[in-house]
């Protein structure tokens, strides 16, 4: 610290009272809580903020409809809100999803002034807020393939693996079990966090194609999902879980919001249709299959040296490549497709050329022009540090799907729209979805859990160096 020496009216005693002063305030800087947000500014506004959970169980719109539980009941809310008497400024709802965790945060910084999580949040998470309960009562569920043997009791779960979606609540349920279990000397339920490009669907999903063995959901949430999976059963008598309510989120400091939401909350019923657009736009999104088996294991160990040759020479995850090749063949090196599109990922001739293979009527040229490929618009349109691994790769197969030029209008969308535009999953997916549909999000989503199902089985999928 420069300054006058001592003499010059500050002692050495203040001087260092005043030195340690700054240094505390430099280490613990004040923090400003901002202004209470309330209907009032909320009219003045003419926008109410949300923040919405990003599953698309919660929030999505296909076609123009919207499927979240979270989109149809903030919809009437809106109405609710610009059907009050007096002179009021009509509110437009704007709505941002994020992922459940950052939900309460988002909210108590002032970036949002309601959330809507759509699902059960961790106990602790909802301190500092008012809460006001959407659906009362609700337990949380065990589902399982329905060709697994059923569970009628806590210790037929000791030791299984139970796979949870990131931010879920039900560890509380399992830490709860765990204690019983120890008690009578079992072995406790191993919790596993699926992927954070997983959605609470994505995961019931992969449940159903037999990728992950079970999960523990909200039943509301399990009985919506199951009408689209027919192969999951709900284990409904399994005690897990004393039930809690579901809830919206306002701060605290907004007394006004809160009441209108409590009295919104308090008469709406959900119409009697409200899955039709789910079911309707959804149907062809979640047909992940099991690509484990005894003879997808043999292909892909057959394709296995070609692919890795091929991954690494471009700097891939050789999984990668097997991920699409099941996606795009089933791992069928023979496959042959519209367009002159051969191989087990499917290139086409022009695409081939365009990374300087003449020819992909060979096994390894074909996959040689597909990796290559990938690599190209990976390096020339995703090569961002910004972008973490998993969207990386989700960018590229959507490019590989739609044209990377089309990929990045969508991103430029999503920045427009307040939305992430370096992640795909649950962001830039909402501009494609409706764009162009559910099926290049389907493509991009049945690739990704497919690299997820390698990527687990891995040990056993590469050969164990000598």
């Amino acid at each position: 610290m420069k300054g006058p020496a001592a003499g010059w009216g500050l002692s050495l005693a203040a001087c260092s009272l005043l030195i340690l002063a700054s240094t505390a305030a430099l280490a613990e800087p004040r923090r400003t809580v901002p202004p209470a947000h309330d209907l009032a500014q909320i009219r003045q506004a003419k926008v109410l903020r949300v923040v919405v959970n990003q599953s698309r169980n919660s929030s999505a719109t296909i076609a123009g409809a919207a499927v979240g539980v979270e989109d149809q009941r903030l919809q009437a809310f809106e109405d609710y809100l610009n059907s009050q008497p007096g002179p009021h400024p009509r509110i437009h709802l704007k709505a941002v999803p994020r992922p459940k965790g950052q939900l309460l945060g988002a909210l108590q910084r002032g970036e949002a002034d309601l959330a809507a999580p759509g699902e059960l949040l961790p106990a602790t998470s909802a301190q500092s807020v008012s809460a006001a309960t959407t659906a009362a009562d609700t337990p949380l569920v065990l589902v399982q393939p329905r060709k697994h043997r059923p569970y009628a009791n806590l210790d037929q779960l000791a030791g299984k693996r139970i796979v949870l979606v990131a931010g879920s609540a039900a560890e509380e349920a399992i830490n709860r079990a765990n204690v019983q279990l120890a008690a009578r000397h079992r072995p406790a339920i191993t919790v596993e966090w699926a992927d954070p490009s997983l959605g609470v669907e994505d995961v019931l999903d992969m449940v159903s194609a037999g990728v992950y063995s079970m999960t523990l959901v909200e039943q509301p949430i399990a009985e919506r999902w199951v009408k689209l999976m027919p192969d999951l059963r709900i284990e409904r008598r399994l005690p897990l879980h004393t039930a809690a309510p579901m809830s919206w989120y306002v701060r605290g400091d907004a007394p006004q919001l809160s009441d209108s939401v409590r009295q919104f909350l308090g008469q709406y019923r959900p119409p009697a249709n409200q899955d039709k657009a789910l079911l309707d736009g959804c149907r062809g999104l979640y047909q992940t299959q099991y690509p484990l088996d005894r003879d997808d294991r043999a292909r892909l160990e057959a394709l296995r040296p070609v692919l890795q040759r091929n991954a690494r020479e471009q700097g891939l995850d050789w999984l990668d490549l097997a991920a699409l090749a099941y996606k795009e063949s089933d791992l069928d090196p023979t496959a042959r497709g519209s367009s002159g599109a051969s191989g087990p990922m499917q290139i086409t001739p022009a695409a081939a050329r365009r990374v300087g293979v003449k020819s992909v009527s060979e096994l390894d040229d074909s996959v040689k022009a597909a990796a290559r490929y990938l690599a190209l618009i990976r390096r020339n349109f995703f090569n961002s540090k910004a972008l973490d691994e998993r969207e990386r790769m989700a960018f590229v197969l959507a490019a590989y799907n739609l044209g990377p030029e089309r990929v990045q209008r969508f991103r430029a969308q999503a920045r427009q729209r307040g939305l992430d535009p370096n992640r795909w999953f649950f962001q830039v997916e909402r501009i494609a979805m409706e764009n162009v549909g559910v099926a290049p999000v389907s493509y991009v989503n049945n690739v990704n859990k497919y690299y997820l199902a390698f990527d687990r089985a891995r040990d056993s999928l590469e050969p164990r160096a000598r």
